[in-house]
């Protein structure tokens, strides 16, 4: 785990272009023309010139309207998604939730898919066989090992998905809106356990429209609006912003 100020996190100048009737990129050859460096009609651009770092043990809480590009920049963040301009650098694995069945595969079972996406994240088979009770524990799922993934309800498929994420030896946590799906009392077992990485040093990258729940675990914010950070400051600072602006 990453123990200097250099940060673990760096976004320069990143820049992420969709199309609005479908998600297909453009092609190679477009890569080289002068002309598909425009903008064409029918394209967003979802994410623009974003730029920040963050340093080891920060808690940094992204906020903003539907389709401002929160989503979109953990999962750059993540690696899933790749950007057209710009660069971005991780130190260090990242434990991502970000999708509730991200990395789980539907026909396979509970206890199955526990060893897949533990093992997809890096940890060995013996690592996964000493942690698997206390995982299933947390999730409270026991009576399920043996159901298809595809038969679990949301509530269940986040509990068993934040068990395995939790448990990873990453420094970084990647979490998004999947914690609002689910029953109250297990939502809070999960915010012990995040402060109980936090506490441990780990650095958390946090998307949520919960005021709450951004207070409580950052320090820092994020403010996106189109595609753009308009505010990087104190957690409560972002916050007044943000809701200053939705009000009017």
């Amino acid at each position: 785990m990453p123990t200097t100020d250099e940060p673990v996190i760096v976004v320069d100048g990143v820049g992420l272009l969709y199309r609005r009737n479908r998600l297909a990129r453009r092609n190679f050859k477009d890569l080289f023309s002068r002309a598909a460096r425009r903008t064409r009609p029918g394209e967003f651009w979802a994410l623009r010139d974003v730029s920040f770092s963050v340093r080891p043990g920060e808690a940094i809480g992204v906020v903003g309207r539907n389709g401002q590009g929160k989503s979109t920049l953990l999962k750059i963040v993540a690696e899933v998604v790749l950007p057209d301009r710009g660069t971005v650098s991780v130190r260090g694995g990242v434990a991502p939730l970000i999708e509730i069945t991200g990395g789980f595969v539907a026909d396979l079972s509970v206890r199955d898919n526990v060893y897949l996406t533990a093992g997809l994240h890096g940890m060995s088979k013996r690592e996964i066989d000493a942690s698997f009770d206390e995982i299933i524990e947390f999730a409270e799922i026991g009576d399920f090992l043996d159901t298809p993934y595809k038969h679990l309800s949301s509530g269940m498929k986040v509990r068993i998905a934040f068990a395995v994420i939790s448990r990873l030896e990453e420094p970084i946590i990647l979490v998004d809106e999947v914690l609002a799906v689910g029953d109250r009392a297990f939502r809070e077992k999960c915010y012990e356990r995040i402060e109980e990485l936090l506490r441990d040093g780990r650095t958390l990258f946090f998307v949520s429209h919960n005021e709450g729940d951004l207070r409580r675990f950052c320090t820092r914010g994020l403010y996106l609006e189109k595609g753009e950070v308009i505010l990087d400051a104190p957690i409560d600072e972002v916050l007044d912003a943000y809701k200053a602006a939705t009000a009017r």
